[in-house]
């Protein structure tokens, strides 16, 4: 069972749910140590005071704000426990939204709240209920680490889960990043389409959707420590040649995700389409051949006269 992280309650109305805060998430990532190449040994961080120029124990350590290049202004823990905030110790929901009306941006890592013993029991159930129920989510607001956060409460399964949120002046505008504009084609975005239905599944499972940088970095952490080599690395498919036609790499992309799934590969209508409105472009391209021989035949005679 996972360590409780924060303690205290959700409030809503005048209902109060005791909880625990638990991640709902875990790092399975190959972590390392820094190490000294010749002898192995640890390499660590020090904390040197920059004007004594020694190291300093943690419970020397405390918190100062920058104010100036040469001012910083000292902030104890107790001064920021006694600042009179109303969320030190309770989720406050603020309000119930649709959860599709929320910019997945916002959103950041979830914990489980786990309601605090029996009395908590039938507060926790309701309010997971009315949610289900309202296919609402709710947004609130809580204070850990010395800061007022915003966050999530969805439900999962039958437990509710908190989610970290952005406060909206967090968020940067996008304005900057946007593209020059570019033409795209109906039968184009009608491929893409087509590509995503092809490439649509029900749920996030599969063999596919797994960590396998991890379990290489393991494969090769066992393989040095049972002083054997380790597993041979698959070559890399050769590289094709680079298909500029954007509408040729999306129906060979659609041909390709059907194929893996056991679908007919052909594309029917859309190559019909295609068929249809490249046949122009086929025309173009043979006049433009036919001209190129036609100025070549003429260039050959004119060589021959002046000979």
């Amino acid at each position: 069972m996972p360590r409780t992280i924060w303690s205290g309650a959700i409030s809503f109305g005048l209902v109060t749910v005791p909880i625990h805060v638990v991640s709902a998430t875990e790092d399975h990532s190959v972590r390392f140590h820094q190490v000294h190449l010749e002898d192995m040994g640890r390499v660590r961080n020090r904390k040197i005071c920059e004007l004594e120029d020694r190291e300093v124990s943690q419970a020397e350590i405390g918190k100062g704000y920058q104010l100036t290049k040469d001012r910083i202004i000292p902030v104890t823990d107790e001064e920021l426990r006694e600042i009179p905030l109303p969320t030190a110790k309770a989720i406050e929901i603020h309000a119930f939204v649709p959860l599709d009306s929320i910019d997945p941006i916002k959103i950041g890592g979830g914990y489980y709240l786990q309601p605090d013993g029996q009395v908590a029991a039938k507060p926790y159930t309701l309010l997971r209920k009315a949610l289900e129920r309202s296919s609402k989510v709710a947004v609130a607001k809580y204070a850990w680490s010395g800061r007022e956060r915003l966050g999530l409460l969805r439900v999962r399964e039958d437990a509710i889960v908190l989610h970290s949120m952005r406060w909206p002046d967090e968020i940067r505008s996008p304005d900057d990043l946007a593209p020059a504009a570019a033409d795209v084609s109906d039968s184009e975005v009608d491929e893409a389409v087509a590509l995503i239905e092809s490439l649509t599944r029900d749920e996030l499972e599969g063999d596919d959707l797994r960590d396998t940088y991890t379990e290489a970095v393991e494969e090769l952490i066992e393989a040095k420590r049972e002083h054997r080599e380790p597993p041979a690395v698959a070559e890399p498919a050769q590289e094709r040649a680079q298909i500029v036609d954007l509408m040729a790499a999306l129906q060979e992309s659609v041909a390709k995700a059907r194929e893996a799934r056991g679908e007919d590969a052909t594309v029917h209508e859309m190559s019909k389409k295609k068929t249809v409105k490249k046949a122009p472009a086929k025309k173009t391209a043979s006049k433009k051949t036919t001209a190129k021989k036609a100025t070549a035949k003429k260039a050959t005679g004119r060589k021959s006269r002046s000979a």
